[in-house]
């Protein structure tokens, strides 16, 4: 199974737009638009699932630089995610980390 990065899409596409894209290549498996968590927006970019390395290559191929909407996409082997150190989130009173405030 290989990943295909689709990036520079328009914010409106969904998930059917980014599928219908690859409609002309057999086998492929899904494919997802990627969202902001917090607006549900879409981030401009995707991934489609496809089922063989010939079938992405061609695709890779027939699409990078096809222009949507004026934009013309980015198409390439999806690579894998860097990791990234834990985000630790806080919240806290007062802005001091010496404990709480007090007036």
């Amino acid at each position: 199974m290989k990943s295909i990065y689709v990036g520079n899409l328009p914010f409106a596409f969904q998930d059917a737009d980014l599928a219908n894209l690859f409609q002309e290549f057999d086998g492929i498996k899904s494919a997802k638009i990627i969202s902001d968590r917090d607006t549900g927006r879409s981030k401009g970019f995707g991934f489609v699932e496809v089922e063989d390395d010939g079938i992405a290559a061609n695709a890779v191929e027939r699409l990078n630089g096809k222009e949507i909407n004026g934009r013309p996409l980015r198409v390439n082997e999806a690579q894998p995610r860097e990791a990234r150190p834990p985000r630790f989130g806080g919240g806290g009173g007062g802005g001091n980390s010496r404990g709480p405030r007090r007036f």
